[in-house]
């Protein structure tokens, strides 16, 4: 019999022209301020016009296909874009897919993340009536080949700088903000973050005032958003002294606009105002050592 594999991811829009269409379904039809609509757009611009993340997403779930032994069949669901994960569920109902492992790429639990993908699922099932017995994974933050990929990830940022200066490199440990009010009333999520920053500082031999953490790409809402941002923390480590930074944002697995922007433009403009030197290496993406560890969170949900 073989086993569906659903990988999941956020999704992103093809052109400039997508993105009103994008954060429509973002925002689940509510109008999106014009301003709001021109600083994406911006965003989208300078990163090349368009979301890498289904390019990306697809040589994941290539990759993933690859590693995994014959009997799994893997398809590609988007939570905000094409191809939208109710209808790959349908797909998956016409290919005659019985059960199923449920993967989202986000390492982390929250009721406003992973849980929502979840629903989608639910929906997709609702829509075209299927049957299919889907078993999820609702979080890998502690995977021990997730940490170990990550771990790499601080070695090649650090290897940027001459053995004899790397003493003088702060590790900024990051993940996608959240309110304040989800963590309060009990979220896992950000729990979950610190202790995979805590796994892969260990991991990577990183003494304890060597790394810090902080969050990124805050909502634009009123309310209050878990921080400190990564702006204000480089600002925070360059008045104590810290002049050269690493950025693993471990909370996510693919090169996007969260990184592509927020880190490599938006954080980098902060650090270059400091006079700080900041990098960042790349994403995980379809990193072999990834990619094996995800394929253990499917074989061990498939049993």
């Amino acid at each position: 019999m073989t086993t569906g594999v659903l990988v999941m991811a956020y999704g992103g829009p093809d052109s400039l022209e997508d993105i009103p269409g994008y954060l429509a379904d973002i925002r689940a039809g509510r109008t999106t301020p014009r301003h709001v609509v021109d600083e994406i757009t911006e965003n989208y611009r300078a990163i090349g016009g368009r979301s890498p993340l289904l390019e990306v997403t697809r040589k994941q779930v290539d990759a993933l296909g690859e590693v995994l032994d014959g009997g799994y069949a893997c398809y590609l669901g988007m939570r905000h874009w094409s191809p939208w994960i109710e209808d790959v569920v349908g797909e998956m109902v016409e290919d005659g897919i019985t059960r199923a492992v449920g993967l989202v790429l986000a390492p982390h639990f929250s009721a406003l993340s992973v849980a929502k993908y979840q629903q989608r699922v639910a929906d997709g099932l609702d829509l075209h009536r299927g049957t299919i017995a889907f078993e999820h994974v609702p979080s890998y933050h502690d995977a021990p080949g997730l940490i170990d990929a990550f771990a790499a990830r601080v070695a090649d940022g650090l290897s940027r700088w001459p053995d004899a200066d790397r003493v003088r490199v702060h590790v900024i440990f990051t993940a996608h903000s959240l309110p304040e009010r989800v963590l309060a009333n009990g979220d896992p999520y950000g729990a979950q973050c610190l202790e995979t920053a805590q796994l892969v500082a260990a991991g990577a031999g990183l003494a304890d005032e060597h790394w810090s953490w902080s969050y990124q790409s805050a909502g634009r809402t009123r309310e209050p958003w878990a921080g400190p941002d990564l702006g204000e923390h480089l600002r925070e480590l360059n008045a104590r002294g810290v002049s050269d930074v690493v950025v693993v944002p471990v909370g996510f697995v693919s090169d996007h606009v969260e990184l592509l922007f927020d880190v490599d433009v938006k954080a980098r403009a902060v650090a270059d105002e400091l006079g700080m030197r900041l990098e960042r290496p790349p994403a995980l993406n379809d990193d072999p050592v990834f990619i094996e560890a995800l394929a253990e969170l499917v074989r061990g949900r498939s049993r």
